[in-house]
């Protein structure tokens, strides 16, 4: 059995959000359930190549939005990948247990995630009308009227993301 499965504690109320999240949830739980390590490296190359896409999207709403082009969440999706991605070039040459330590290091990352860095931007794009499929602001007034520079933390920097 996977260590997260989807539940309504993990639901945003912003069904895009929540379908990638759920696909996550879903892609995550069949990396854990890999029976061999071919299969566990298929299913760690899609879970990369799942995140990569999902985060991305969720940095451009940010951009978009104006949500926080120096944030700490955008950073935080950086960090992951970089080490999903560094996961992966062990498991192609053999050495298969980071990949299964991440799978299971993300059970127990993403929920927090998601309810804390994930909850904030769905609230902020409810609030501004941004309409994730579209692009479209419907409430252009109720958009920052300047970039957020980081989160108040030491470990965030005045970075620009693209």
């Amino acid at each position: 059995m996977p260590r997260l499965e989807w539940s309504d504690a993990l639901s945003l109320d912003l069904p895009l959000m929540d379908d990638t999240h759920r696909e996550f949830v879903d892609l995550l739980a069949d990396v854990e359930s890999a029976s061999d390590n071919a299969a566990l490296l298929a299913r760690f190359e899609a879970l990369i190549d799942h995140t990569d896409d999902h985060f991305g999207r969720e940095d451009r709403w940010m951009r978009d939005t104006g949500f926080a082009a120096i944030n700490c969440h955008a950073s935080q999706h950086e960090v992951v990948l970089k080490v999903l991605r560094e996961g992966l070039q062990r498991a192609r040459v053999g050495d298969f247990e980071p990949a299964r330590q991440m799978a299971y290091e993300l059970a127990s990352w993403f929920p927090q995630h998601a309810q804390t860095m994930d909850a904030a931007l769905a609230l902020h794009l409810r609030g501004v009308g941004y309409d994730p499929a579209s692009g479209e602001v419907r409430s252009p007034d109720a958009l920052p009227r300047q970039d957020i520079a980081g989160c108040g933390g030491s470990t965030c920097g005045d970075r620009k993301h693209a």
